[in-house]
């Protein structure tokens, strides 16, 4: 997984309340177990019409958001199943940052397990980072993980809460596989212990 330490970006706005695992990947692109290729079809009935075209005055689809890697969003992101290929899709799409007044638990936590930072900030900050990101490509904001801050192109900053461990992995890149890895001696310890006292395993 790759560290997050910084990152100064691109922040689209989308101040939808509600938006749901559904609306973010739709089920008919559940099938694959892969995390890539996903992002094509994030925000996917919102993004085309039935004909497969782009629907221009979708956020992302407007010029100076295609590459936005921040998504501020309005309260309760991520609600509805527990399909992990929400976060997929937006991580294969290149946002790295959610920030809400509220997100669903599952989701929340299946953000940090993908790479990704959700930041919970109140309305009233949220208000303003939703109107700076109204400005377009220009308008770049920086999050910075290390020092738990989010900063407005004209250079207001909110801290935000992050808990300790999950901080801890996103800065060194950690994914529950790594985490595992990090025993891999006291793994090993054991298991020659086991096969030691119960050889006819």
């Amino acid at each position: 997984m790759d560290r997050f330490r910084t990152l100064t970006g691109i922040a689209a706005p989308m101040p939808l309340v509600n938006i749901d695992t559904d609306m973010i990947i739709p089920k008919q692109f559940l099938k694959t177990i892969r995390r890539s290729g996903l992002g094509v079809n994030l925000f996917d009935e919102m993004r085309y019409d039935d004909d497969g075209n782009e629907i221009a005055d979708f956020v992302l689809n407007r010029p100076q958001y295609r590459k936005a890697e921040i998504l501020i969003a309005g309260d309760n992101f991520g609600c509805g199943s527990s399909r992990e290929h929400a976060p997929w899709a937006l991580a294969d799409f290149g946002i790295r940052v959610i920030v809400s007044t509220s997100f669903a638990d599952i989701f929340y936590n299946n953000c940090f397990k993908n790479g990704m930072l959700p930041v919970v900030l109140p309305q009233a900050q949220v208000d303003v980072l939703m109107r700076d990101a109204e400005k377009g490509a220009n308008a770049r904001m920086t999050v910075d993980l290390e020092n738990q801050t989010v900063t407005t192109s004209d250079g207001e900053s909110f801290g935000f809460e992050v808990d300790a461990f999950r901080k801890r992995c996103l800065l060194e890149g950690l994914d529950d596989i790594d985490l595992t890895m990090e025993k891999a001696a006291a793994i090993e310890s054991y298991e020659a212990g086991a096969a030691m006292a119960r050889p006819w395993v």
